[in-house]
């Protein structure tokens, strides 16, 4: 269990703009309030550790139906032993409506799920279908519980916990304590639009202190110096290392941050970064791209475990996006990373990068076979003609020249072009082809 066990009062005064909020459907092993969140007006369910009943479960669903009903956010803090057998089969087709009801608004109204105690099989879920999950160390998430799963031979160190969900790419938060998480919901809720036809919300803002460091490049350092100072919070830092992921603010306005370490992307870092953009497209929330890797991992055995289709699910999912998206092209854009993570409205190059259809140094073998050939150091020669070529082709000058990015800009001045890409997109407006739903891979 949780280490700081709370009520849940304390949940919701602890959640609530000055601990107030109207109680709703305040009886049983779930109770609902409403109140202001950072302002943001907001749905809290809170389990109280007992065994839902039907009737429980048909409040978490009547608070659904509300808040899509008046366009607010729904937090839910999970902590219950699990359904109440003695209902039988209807507590099970209450679960099966519950999973209707949060599939029906996911991407209606912004769903925040918190799991401050035990939060098990078809719980856990309704936990992970939630746009942001939060969990408290010493909370239990699994859909196989650990125990039977070990009764198996298959025992896991550490599985049910809220480091295993972090790593698994479940839990996109986790907190030291309850308390801690419940803030961090309240953090969260204030950043998301209270539905997906809100306006962005505007906050008081302070530029960051420090300039993108291009030499000594870390992608959690490049976004600290471009988004608001102390706006940043990290998602899924335990998941796909190559990428980071954050929510912030930039000039006041909420984004979403996609950053990419100079390193190769596997399919959990391609996972993670689609996960981000389709969140925040859902909520027109704008999206901004930090380029600068070294390609998707070259591996068959990747493609073979689903490197590929991960990597067409992230190109299809920046194609697929109407919200305002901006590209800043800070490193390497290469190939298929250029292709997936370049598909923006704005594309900065910030001088010193590189964006080219193949890597320079290979594309120079190709094209200038025959004359390095004629060489007497075909390595030193090579390496020469690779420089020079990047320097002519692949360059910020040269991918704005060939419509490979709109803008040039220097890294020192790379904030101050992102605020005005920003604004110049505020106003977009983007509509897809009628269908039911694209088909991309899954």
């Amino acid at each position: 269990m949780a280490k700081e066990k709370l009520g849940t009062g304390e949940i919701l005064s602890t959640f609530f703009d000055d601990g107030v909020y109207t109680p709703l459907l305040a009886s049983g092993a779930v109770e609902a309030a409403h109140g202001c969140a950072g302002g943001q007006p907001v749905y809290a369910v809170c389990q109280n550790g007992g065994a839902l009943t039907v009737k429980d479960v048909e409040k978490q669903i009547k608070v659904l139906e509300m808040a899509a009903l008046t366009g607010n956010p729904v937090v839910t803090f999970y902590d219950s032993v699990g359904a109440k057998l003695e209902e039988g089969l209807d507590v099970l087709t209450a679960a099966s409506r519950l999973n209707a009801a949060i599939a029906k608004v996911s991407g209606v109204v912004p769903q925040v799920a918190v799991v401050v105690g035990v939060c098990g099989a078809s719980a856990a879920l309704a936990a992970a279908s939630a746009d942001v999950c939060i969990m408290a160390e010493g909370a239990e998430l699994f859909f196989t519980a650990p125990f039977t799963s070990a009764a198996h031979g298959d025992k896991l160190a550490g599985a049910g916990s809220a480091e295993f969900a972090a790593k698994a790419g479940v839990a996109a938060l986790t907190a030291k304590t309850a308390a801690e998480a419940v803030a961090l919901a309240a953090r969260i809720v204030t950043l998301l639009p209270g539905n997906n036809l809100a306006g962005p919300s505007v906050f008081e803002f302070e530029a960051p202190a420090e300039l993108p460091d291009l030499v000594k490049y870390d992608a959690a350092q490049i976004v600290k110096s471009l988004v608001d100072e102390g706006s940043a919070i990290e998602l899924f830092s335990a998941f796909g290392g190559n990428v980071y992921t954050a929510l912030a603010t930039v000039g006041g306005n909420a984004v979403g941050v996609v950053a990419t370490q100079p390193a190769e992307l596997c399919r959990a870092c391609v996972d993670k970064a689609a996960r981000l953009v389709r969140l925040c497209d859902a909520f027109s929330i704008p999206v901004v791209t930090v380029v600068n890797s070294e390609g998707f991992v070259p591996s068959a055995s990747e493609d073979q475990a689903g490197g590929l289709r991960a990597a067409a699910r992230l190109a299809g999912t920046y194609a697929d996006a109407t919200t305002a998206r901006v590209a800043l092209l800070m490193g390497k854009a290469v190939g298929p990373v250029y292709t997936a993570l370049a598909n923006a409205d704005l594309r900065l190059a910030v001088t010193g990068c590189t964006v080219s259809a193949l890597e320079p140094l290979a594309a120079t073998r190709v094209l200038f076979k025959d004359k390095l050939e004629q060489t007497d150091n075909l390595s030193a020669a090579t390496s020469a003609t690779a420089v020079q070529y990047a320097a002519q082709h692949c360059s910020a000058a040269a991918a704005v020249a060939a419509g490979a990015a709109d803008l040039q800009v220097d890294a020192a001045g790379a904030r101050a072009a992102l605020v005005n890409a920003l604004d110049i997109l505020a106003s977009k407006r983007a509509q897809r082809l009628p269908k039911k739903h694209g088909n991309m891979a899954l």
